[in-house]
C-alpha cells in the first residue's frame, strides 16, 4: 500500500520560513531569476542559517521521537524553486539534522493547489499571495513575521498561542464588532452563549493538536510535549461561549487569558511560544518583537 499522510499533523512550510533567505530574495527581486539561479547553484554547499519557521519545525518534529513506531507530525517543503535550485535547502535540511523527506518544489507555480495533496494541516511562508490563496481554501495558514532575538531559545514544550476571532472561531462575531460596535457584540455573544461558535481556519489545527495531547496524558499537564494558550481581546459576558465551544469541541485549551483589550504583549512575553497566531495586524505587529508572529489573513470571501 502507497504510504499516507492522514492521521498526521502536516505542517507545509515554505523554504524561506524555515531558512534565512533574505538576501536570495533581494537578489531574485532586484537582479532576475538567472542571477538567483546563478547564486544558489554557486553556494549550494553553503549551510543556510535558520529562518523564522525553524523554531517550530524543530520542536514539532521531536514529537516523533517520543513514542516508538508512531509518527505525529510530517513536515513538507513547499516551495516555488525549481528542483535545480533547491539542493542548497536539502543540504541544509540534512546538516541540522531534519527529518524531513517530502517537498513540493514547484518551479514558480502558485503554491495553494498541492495543499491538499498533501493534507497540509498548517501552511507557513513569508509570501503573502501564497499565504492568501491557502487560507483561502481553507487550510490554516500565517504570513510569518521575521524572527525575534529570541526565536531559537530551547524549550521543554512545544508551546503554541492562539487569538480566538477569524482564527479558532470563524470572523462572525468579530464581523458584528467591527460594524455595530462593543454593545451589539456583547448582546450577540450573551443571546448565543449555548450556541458552540463557528469553525474558523485554525480549528482543525487546534482539534489536531488536542488530539496529540491526549497521547501524553499525565497529572502534571505542564510535563506535556505540547501547551497551548487562547489569547483573546474578549472579556465577560463573551467570555460563556469561547468555553462551551471548546466544550463542544472536546478541546482542552492549557491556558487561556480574556485580555479584554489590553495589549497581548506581555502575557504573550510570560508564555513563550513557539509560535503565536493572529488576524489582527497591530496584535501582530506588537507581538513580533517578543514571540514569533504569524498573522493570520482574512477569507476572502466571493461578492454575493
Amino acid at each position: 500500500m502507497p504510504a499516507s499522510l492522514d492521521n498526521l499533523l502536516v505542517v507545509g512550510i515554505s523554504s524561506r520560513a524555515l531558512f534565512d533567505l533574505e538576501a536570495e530574495e533581494q537578489i531574485f527581486r532586484t537582479q532576475g531569476l538567472e542571477a538567483y539561479r546563478q547564486h544558489q547553484l554557486d553556494n549550494e554547499n553553503e549551510i543556510l542559517k535558520l529562518g523564522a519557521g525553524f523554531a517550530l519545525v524543530r520542536a514539532l518534529l521531536k514529537l516523533n521521537a517520543l513514542t516508538p513506531n508512531q509518527r505525529f507530525v510530517e513536515v513538507v517543503i513547499m516551495s516555488r524553486n525549481s528542483s535545480e535550485t533547491s539542493m542548497r535547502i536539502f543540504n541544509s535540511i540534512q546538516h541540522y539534522g531534519l527529518d524531513i523527506t517530502r517537498a513540493v518544489l514547484s518551479g514558480g507555480a502558485p503554491l495553494a493547489p498541492y495543499l491538499q495533496a498533501f493534507n497540509v494541516s498548517l501552511f507557513l511562508s513569508l509570501h503573502e499571495d501564497d499565504v492568501q490563496a491557502a487560507i483561502n481554501s481553507g487550510v490554516a495558514s500565517a504570513l510569518l513575521y521575521q524572527k525575534p532575538g529570541n526565536a531559537f531559545e530551547e524549550l521543554e514544550q512545544i508551546r503554541i498561542a492562539f487569538d480566538g476571532d477569524a482564527v479558532i472561531f470563524s470572523d462572525e462575531s468579530e464581523r458584528i464588532f467591527q460594524t455595530q460596535g462593543i454593545e451589539a457584540f456583547e448582546n450577540h455573544e450573551r443571546e448565543n452563549a449555548l450556541k458552540p461558535l463557528p469553525e474558523g481556519p485554525f480549528a482543525r489545527l487546534l482539534k489536531a493538536l488536542s488530539f496529540i495531547q491526549k497521547n501524553f496524558r499525565n497529572t502534571d499537564g505542564r510535563a506535556a510535549p505540547i501547551r497551548t494558550a487562547l489569547v483573546t481581546a474578549r472579556s465577560s459576558p463573551a467570555h460563556e461561549r469561547v468555553i462551551r465551544t471548546l466544550r463542544a469541541w472536546d478541546v482542552a485549551i492549557d491556558e487561556t487569558f480574556f485580555m479584554g483589550g489590553l495589549a497581548k504583549s506581555d502575557v504573550l512575553a510570560a508564555f513563550k511560544p513557539h509560535i503565536f497566531f493572529d488576524d489582527h495586524p497591530g496584535h501582530c505587529d506588537r507581538a513580533a518583537p517578543l514571540v514569533q508572529t504569524g498573522r493570520v489573513p482574512l477569507i476572502h470571501r466571493p461578492e454575493a
